[in-house]
This record gives C-alpha cells, structure tokens and sequence, in this order.
C-alpha cells in the first residue's frame, strides 16, 4: 500500500476506527466507499464506445459537477455567483468545438447568449487578464481529481481487509442518487447515497444525525514557548486532575458568590492547581474551582454535536433527473 504521512495516515485510521465503533452496535454486512471524486475516464473520453454508461444519465451528472467544481460555480465571463449557470463551449460547436472537458465553462445565461459563437479571444479582447485565466484554467485539470488521492486507495485496501464487501463509487455517481432521492446536500446524506447499491428508497424520516469531528489528543508538545520560541515552561506528563483531563466535556455549575457564576457547559483545560478553564460555545470561562464541575463525556479524540432533521423530499424535476445530450452552444442550465 506504500506509505503515508501521519497527517494523511491520521485520516484513515480515524475512518477504520468509526468502521469499527460502529460494527460493534449495528449489523454491518458491507461498506460503500466514494473513492474518486470525479470518473476521469468517463469524462476525459466521452467518445469511447461500447459501455452505455458512458452516454447515459449519470455521465451527464460527472461532467457538470466536475465542471462547478472546477470553475468554483461562478460564471467564467462576469464572475457573477449565486445564479443560474450553464455548461459553455468555450470554442462553439460552431466552429468545431467538443464535448471535451477542457472545451467546457460555465456561464450565466446572459453572458451565454451575448458570447454566442463569437470566438472567445474575440469575446474578451476588452479584458485580456480573465481571457489568460480562462484559457490556462481550461487546459489545467482539477488537482483534487486529477492525481487520485493516495489516501482513498490506502483507505479501500484496509477496508477490505475488514473481511467486509466493498464498493466503490464517484462523486458524480453520489450527486445522481442523491437527487434521484430528493435528498439536500450535506455530508450524511452523500454518504447515505454513495455506490450503485443505494436503494431506490430511503428512511430517513426523524433522523438525527450525529457529526463527529476528530480533534485529536492533545500535542507532544512539552516545552511552552513564547512568541519568539525561547522556552517559557515545561509541561509535566501528568495529564489528570481531580479527576478531570484537558478535553473532557464537562458541566460546571458555579454559585452566584464566584466571578464565574452560572452554568456552563463545555471542553475544559485542566490545571494542578484546581481552577479550570471551560471553553462554551459562547466563550471562555476562566478559575472555574474543579468541585463544581460533573464529567459529561470522557475525552476520547472527537467532538460531538447533534445535526438538523430533514425534511421530506419533494419531487425531483425531469430535466434535473435526465439532462439533455450537450448541444451546440452550451446553453445547459446546471
């Protein structure tokens, strides 16, 4: 598999870990993995012949979410965001332009109908810098999706040495079901849609998500310095006290007498000599006297917050479900 950096090998244990937190309480028979963002393939040679696939529904989905994610879902002509945008041929078909990915923009729909079949240096000769930058964006691939992450690929041989099937999908793939399910965009709901073994219904009514964010345990760190790096301290290995640790989620209720009076919720920061710092989602609470604090949640490396409910799917539109063959011109609203 080769080797990785602990900032990137960090991320895959963080996954193989919740893979197996979660086996021990549910029945987990198989895994989905969205292991490339976009099908290169299938987007870089859309004339290869022989595989339906390539000229059906979701080709259509690869191609426009690779394109708003390379040209940052803004129109290339005016910079304008926020609006309806559509799949331009940089070179009109006009005068001979593809289908390829590098030919393919977006553009809001003014911007669209004023270009025309105009020819692109023609179009921008009044501003020469967004003509450079779209002509050397064009030819540039997307570096999140030009060299697969080593990561991904690390990630699925250690999954599969779990014992469980895998299966592998793209990000384009994860937009289709997605939409097919009227499902909005977040990051639990691409990942209950990754993979073609995603069912044609879900349950989802009444489900509270629970984001998990991993925060780590703390530094190696042992010698604090000051801003010019010159040592100021050192820390001690105890890392308990009082029988709290620095990222316990704790409850402090102080008494109206103390400077830190009220209830507060929050991490704390732990000192030997008993006050403790808790940081709220409203600030930070400082000479919090440990004897009114109440362990909530040992520190475990993560944090933990409830999401937003869903509602219900409303009725996917037809041209969004199956989006027309790219014609002359480009006037496609993504």
């Amino acid at each position: 598999m080769g080797w990785l950096p602990p900032s990137l090998l960090s991320r895959v244990h963080t996954i193989l870990t919740w893979v197996t937190r979660i086996g021990r309480i549910a029945p987990v028979t198989a895994l989905s993995q969205e292991l490339v963002r976009f099908d290169l393939q299938k987007i870089e040679h859309p004339e290869i012949k022989g595989i339906e696939y390539q000229h059906g529904t979701l080709f259509g989905y690869e191609i426009r979410e690779y394109t708003l994610e390379k040209w940052g879902r803004a129109c290339a002509y005016c910079g304008a965001t926020g609006v309806p945008l559509q799949l331009e041929h940089i070179r009109s078909r006009a005068k001979g332009g593809t289908n390829r990915i590098a030919n393919l923009t977006l553009a809001c729909e003014p911007c669209n109908l004023k270009k025309g079949t105009q020819d692109i240096r023609e179009f921008l000769a009044h501003d020469p810098v967004r003509l450079g930058h779209i002509l050397s964006q064009a030819k540039a691939p997307l570096k999140g999706a030009a060299a697969v992450n080593i990561t991904r690929w690390h990630l699925l041989e250690r999954l599969k040495a779990t014992g469980l099937p895998v299966e592998t999908g793209s990000g384009g793939l994860t937009k289709y079901n997605r939409a097919r399910l009227g499902l909005p965009k977040t990051h639990w709901c691409d990942a209950a849609a990754v993979g073609t073994s995603t069912p044609e219904r879900l349950r989802y009514c009444g489900v509270v998500p629970l984001l998990i964010t991993a925060k780590g345990h703390g530094r190696r760190k042992m010698c604090n310095t000051n801003e010019l790096g010159f040592p100021t301290g050192h820390r001690k290995r105890r890392k308990r006290y009082f029988g709290y640790q620095t990222g316990d989620l704790v409850q402090a209720v102080v008494p109206q007498l103390l400077k830190c009076a009220g209830t507060h919720v929050g991490r704390v920061a732990v000192k030997a000599a008993g006050t403790f710092t808790i940081t709220t989602n409203h600030g930070k609470v400082t000479d919090v006297p440990h004897r009114y604090c109440r362990l909530l949640h040992q520190s475990d490396g993560y944090a933990y917050q409830q999401g937003v409910r869903i509602a219900p799917p409303q009725p996917a539109r037809k041209e969004c479900l199956f989006p027309p063959p790219l014609k002359s011109g480009g006037s496609h609203r993504l």
